[in-house]
């Protein structure tokens, strides 16, 4: 689909996205190895959400979708009906993610500990995204694990293990290999440890631990004991990176203000409010609450005089998914900004350094690509033009964002990569114009 946007003169309203992937999985996933059931509602929409439903309804999961739910009072709530730590069944086919790298990471620490044969697999993409960093410690704790190129990418193939916990020196700061590691403790003997380099998001230990786990936290040292969960409801905070977007087309803008009702902002999620304050962003926080754990917040994002700033070390975990939006932000601002420390991005739905550099210099920005990151020139008037999203949904919002600021008309090449996380993307752009 190649989709148009053009320069808006103003742009105003009031924006709900979608409920937080991050959280959504790791409430179906925890519920369904959980005792007793729980209404999981808000929950993240676009394929991401589809691949995680699949794969633990083949794992014998039953998470049956209401409309209006009588329970939760939402328009649309998930009943996950808890099958215990030892409930999971044989599936009589592939585990297929999609395009879902943290479907694949986070059901493969569930994979690792179960007694019988299982396959998970995905697209083409999620084939030859890397999965040893992830392995690795799974096989230290006793799984019996392989899949292509020495057991490194997908389909991966587990064949039932006894695990006993380890613990294990994190090379890089990720949430997903950390909660595959967790999970996997969950069923472990002894006890087991990641040990971060810097913070990562903490949804998984958060979500355990309401749920009962006997998990503790200390500094950047997380400890897991072979637990049963209680099943747990979960209103689904509104994803923080969906969000980033309206709050860069708010500040870029010269002519804007946006408030995004119920963002959630874990303090491990909120790099990208951190970051643009640091630019000088205009926003404020109104209305903070919490449920299950998370907090979440109303922000209110207005017209902004940015300024560019450095983005590089343990800032980075908690921004990589924004860090595209954040350097089309960089592109307008007044001076230079530097993203260092994030090879991460390379091995993305896209090689997002290259991608977001490619686009953003074709509307007319200044950006030089580094090996693990990029320096943005600031102070650019951007000019309409085609890019392209390389069917990646976070630079295909990146570029529709670009196309508000931007002069002219900007026409985005594979538009519906968009669906993957915010299907309803295009038509909440249109209606702030």
């Amino acid at each position: 689909m190649r989709q148009g946007v053009r320069h808006a003169s103003r742009l105003e309203g009031v924006v709900v996205p979608p409920g937080d992937k991050s959280i959504s999985h790791r409430a179906a996933l925890l519920n369904t190895i959980a005792d007793g059931s729980a209404h999981v509602s808000n929950f993240c929409v676009g394929d991401d959400r589809s691949a995680m439903l699949q794969c633990l309804r083949g794992l014998g999961g039953q998470l049956r979708r209401h409309e209006s739910c009588s329970v939760s009072g939402a328009d649309e709530c998930f009943e996950v009906t808890g099958l215990g730590i030892d409930g999971l069944q044989e599936p009589g086919d592939v585990l297929d993610a999609g395009n879902s790298g943290t479907t694949m990471r986070l059901v493969s620490g569930l994979l690792a500990s179960q007694p019988f044969f299982s396959v998970i697999s995905g697209d083409g993409s999620l084939r030859n995204r890397p999965m040893a960093r992830i392995l690795n410690p799974l096989r230290m704790m006793g799984a019996t694990v392989s899949g292509r190129q020495n057991g490194s990418l997908a389909p991966l193939v587990f064949q039932g293990g006894e695990l006993t916990g380890i613990e294990y020196e994190m090379p890089v700061a990720s949430a997903q290999l950390k909660s595959s590691i967790l999970i996997a403790g969950l069923a472990a003997a002894g006890a087991t440890t990641a040990v971060q380099p810097s913070a990562s998001r903490d949804h998984t230990e958060r979500m355990m631990a309401a749920m009962g786990a006997n998990i503790s936290v200390n500094e950047l040292r997380v400890t897991v004991q072979a637990s049963r969960l209680k099943s747990m409801d979960v209103n689904i905070p509104c994803d923080t990176s969906g969000a980033s977007f309206w709050l860069v087309a708010a500040c870029a803008h010269p002519n804007a203000s946006i408030r995004v009702n119920g963002v959630g902002i874990n303090p491990t999620r909120t790099g990208v409010l951190t970051v643009l304050e640091r630019m000088g962003a205009n926003i404020r926080i109104e209305n903070v609450r919490e449920d299950a754990g998370e907090p979440s917040a109303d922000l209110i994002a207005e017209t902004s005089d940015l300024r560019g700033v450095e983005i590089s070390g343990d800032i980075i975990p908690a921004v990589i998914d924004e860090l595209p939006v954040l350097a089309l932000a960089a592109s307008v601002a007044s001076g230079d900004t530097v993203i260092r420390d994030a090879a991460e991005l390379r091995v993305k739905e896209s090689d997002r350094i290259k991608a977001t550099v490619e686009g953003l210099n074709r509307l007319g920005a200044r950006v030089e690509e580094t090996d693990d990151g990029m320096t943005i020139h600031g102070g650019s008037a951007l000019s309409g033009a085609e890019v392209r999203s390389r069917g990646d949904h976070r630079i295909a919002m990146t570029m529709a964002v670009a196309g508000l600021v931007a002069t002219g008309e900007t026409a985005i090449e594979q538009a519906e990569a968009a669906d993957v996380s915010y299907p309803g993307f295009w038509e909440t752009l249109a209606a702030l114009q």
